[in-house]
């Protein structure tokens, strides 16, 4: 999988973190003031196991059942869930999630596509969508390749917002 076009950008030259309250306490950010946009993340990650596996992955001849489904169906409840799962992330009202597979040699490169129209980001709901997508995918082969691996697992793009587009 490839990531869209850009160089990264660099960190903002803003140095105060938004989660951090002025003692240095933890606290969740409030947004009452903020306009509702439409905001969309990609995320991405990728499942490293054998070739062998991989096709097993992809003609659904794995023990446990198809495990693209599954992870697909993981990967948007989790998605949904990420409020209950991150401790100061906002419940979102999402939109749409997309969760894609490819298969590429010895690996599945996984991306996640949320979207929404609210006052924050959707970054850590593509984050976690991708994330659960692979776990699913290990769970789902673990017994056939226990060496397997997850790995990359990053913000490709972000839209919307005050700080408008941002891409890797």
């Amino acid at each position: 999988m490839t990531e869209p076009a850009g160089a990264a950008s660099a960190p903002s030259a803003r140095t105060a973190l938004s989660h951090i309250d002025e003692a240095g306490a933890a606290h969740m950010v409030d947004v009452t003031a903020k306009d509702a946009t439409k905001r969309t993340a990609v995320a991405a990650g990728a499942l490293h196991t054998t070739a062998e596996v991989v096709a097993m992955i992809a003609s659904g001849g794995l023990p446990k059942g198809d495990a693209l489904a599954t992870a697909r169906v993981a990967g948007i409840l989790a998605a949904k869930r990420t409020s209950d799962l991150i401790p100061l992330c906002h419940q979102l009202a999402l939109t749409g999630v997309d969760i894609d597979f490819v298969i590429d040699g010895a690996q599945v490169a996984i991306a996640a596509t949320v979207r929404s129209t609210d006052r924050t980001g959707v970054e850590m709901e593509a984050l976690t969508a991708v994330s659960v997508a692979a776990l699913t995918l290990y769970d789902m082969i673990k017994a056939v390749d226990p060496a397997a691996r997850i790995d990359d697992i990053r913000v490709l793009r972000k839209e919307g917002g005050k700080t408008g587009t941002w891409v890797r």
